[in-house]
């Protein structure tokens, strides 16, 4: 292995038949945060060479799929494909696999290819971290769990908090099996949201009825939407506070005469560039800028409301 890296949890998993050390990472963000139950169906995006669908076929149980560019050797019992996970073909044959359900957890464990150049390499894994996502989000099922690893830098809260606008509960966490020198985290995204609506969003919208505990009542796309302090036949401009797996909240943004053409106004939520990161940084020539940012970010706490799990 590079730089000789036989510690602890290597010469364990040589031990105990892993094809990785990864695979303790695996066990503990489960320990963690119970992400996987017996009978859930897995897809590993990046997975070769296999360390962590050993773990989750181990945990689940049930159907385990294996996707990345390179082929995996064959482990019992587990399905792999060589694909790339941006193509439709491998959406389509995920899709597939899984049934019309969907997926119940998406893990990701990928890196890509180092350059040392800290800006460049953190730029690259944030666009790979970004592919898992979107990858993700196609074949999730409602509440469904997203687990990825992503190096800390500058654009990780960028990254952090456009998953958490698509998960009810979103946290960070560095399991014991990763080594004290690697600037990884994994972020851990819990019930995967199919609401028609995302924390952040303003609507115009006509309040219909008035709920138990006083607030106003509106509906988007049959999505109920509890407002804060707004009247019943009221129309307003409001902006979306939080959403639920069955419900969001929402606070008065402006009082309006009637309701607009299009309810939807533009997106406060910061648009992400369509052009990859790391061209970026190879145009302005970066140096890296040390590991400042680095070192002294500290993750997001985790919501106070996540449910003990």
């Amino acid at each position: 292995m590079a730089r000789n890296q036989k510690d602890y949890y290597y010469d364990l998993a040589q031990k105990e038949g892993y094809r990785s050390r990864a695979s303790y990472k695996l066990k503990q963000i489960q320990e963690f945060s119970n992400i996987i139950k017996r009978g859930d169906i897995i897809v590993d995006l990046g997975a070769a060479p296999g360390g962590w669908l050993q773990v989750a076929k181990e945990l689940s149980g049930g159907r385990v799929l294996g996707v990345d560019l390179q082929k995996i050797e064959e482990i019992r019992n587990v399905t792999t494909y060589k694909g790339d996970i941006t193509a439709d073909s491998t959406i389509d044959y995920v899709l597939e696999f899984a049934g019309k359900g969907g997926v119940d957890v998406v893990l990701c464990d990928a890196a890509p290819n180092l350059t040392g150049n800290w800006a460049l390499d953190h730029a690259r894994g944030i666009e790979l971290n970004r592919a898992a996502f979107e990858c993700a989000k196609k074949i999730l099922k409602p509440k469904g769990t997203f687990v990825v690893k992503v190096f800390q830098g500058d654009m990780f809260k960028d990254f952090f908090d456009d998953v958490k606008g698509e998960f009810v509960h979103v946290r960070a966490y560095t399991p014991q099996a990763s080594r004290s020198t690697s600037a990884e985290i994994y972020v851990i995204a819990k019930k995967f949201l199919t609401a028609p609506i995302r924390k952040g969003q303003i609507y115009a919208v006509e309040i219909t009825e008035t709920g138990a505990s006083g607030d106003g009542i509106a509906h988007i796309d049959d999505f109920v939407i509890f407002v804060k302090e707004a009247v019943t036949g009221s129309i307003v401009k409001i902006k979306i506070k939080d959403v639920k797996p069955n419900f969001g909240f929402a606070e008065v943004v402006e009082e309006l005469k009637e309701l607009p053409p299009n309810p939807k106004y533009g997106n406060p939520v910061q648009e992400r560039t369509q052009k990859p990161l790391s061209a970026e940084f190879e145009r302005q020539n970066r140096q890296p800028p040390g590991n400042a940012s680095r070192d002294n970010y500290r993750p997001p706490k985790p919501d106070d409301d996540e449910e003990n799990e």
